[in-house]
């Protein structure tokens, strides 16, 4: 099962800053789950789209330029990442799934994407795009085809992942509060990766090996990763 790092090391670290990212690179995982907002200027990493809960700043993001929110405290004196950072931090090491928050001009970012593609800071199998805006991904899906999009959802529809197959998504990304082995068999059955979020306990991860799901997003990747070589070996 693979090992996703949820904002980063966040249970650990300030969630979505380069500390966190740096440190689940060197838990070695198969991927990072970040957060992006739109700001004036550029695209952040920040999960809310309100900078009370996580900086020293207050407004919306998207209120803000990339270097006015640079001056903000996200925690234990870390910045607010940009996108572009998170690439270079990465430098193609692992997965990035970058989860759209409240973005906009998607076409600013899908060039971002292809910029970095072409300059080799990243390869295409290492990028997964998110969001419970299914909007946003198929759109995106449209402008990128090669583009691996991940439909995000905290329920389980009547027609369990029909969505997702429709959207021509890679993965579905479901609440570990409501994953039940009747969506993660229907989710396979349509050629879906499904990955469960935000699992950290040991009886959380017992139960997602015990119904298929294919990764989990956690806080604690050192120590989620540690506990499952344990009990899979």
């Amino acid at each position: 099962m693979k090992i996703f790092a949820h904002r980063g090391a966040s249970g650990n670290y300030p969630e979505n800053t380069k500390r966190a990212i740096l440190e689940a690179l060197n838990v070695g995982v198969d991927g990072i789950e970040v957060d992006i907002q739109s700001a004036l200027d550029d695209y952040m990493l920040i999960h809310d789209s309100w900078l009370d809960r996580t900086t020293s700043g207050h407004g919306k993001v998207s209120d803000f330029t990339a270097q006015q929110l640079s001056l903000l405290d996200a925690g234990n004196g870390e910045q607010i990442p940009t996108l572009q950072q998170l690439f270079d931090w990465n430098n193609n090491k692992t997965l990035l799934n970058i989860e759209l928050k409240h973005t906009f001009e998607l076409e600013k970012f899908a060039t971002i994407l292809n910029n970095n593609i072409a300059k080799g800071v990243i390869t295409k199998g290492n990028i997964l795009v998110s969001s419970f805006d299914h909007h946003q991904i198929h759109w995106l899906k449209n402008r990128l085809p090669w583009l691996h999009i991940g439909a995000l959802t905290s329920s389980i529809p009547l027609n369990y992942a029909q969505f997702a197959q429709q959207l021509n998504a890679y993965s579905v990304h479901v609440d570990k509060s409501f994953v039940n082995k009747a969506f993660v068999d229907d989710a396979i059955a349509r050629g879906l990766q499904v990955y469960a979020y935000t699992v950290d306990r040991p009886e959380d991860m017992d139960f997602m090996l015990k119904i298929g799901v294919h990764g989990i997003f956690t806080n604690y990747p050192a120590r989620s990763k540690k506990y499952l070589a344990n009990i899979i070996t």
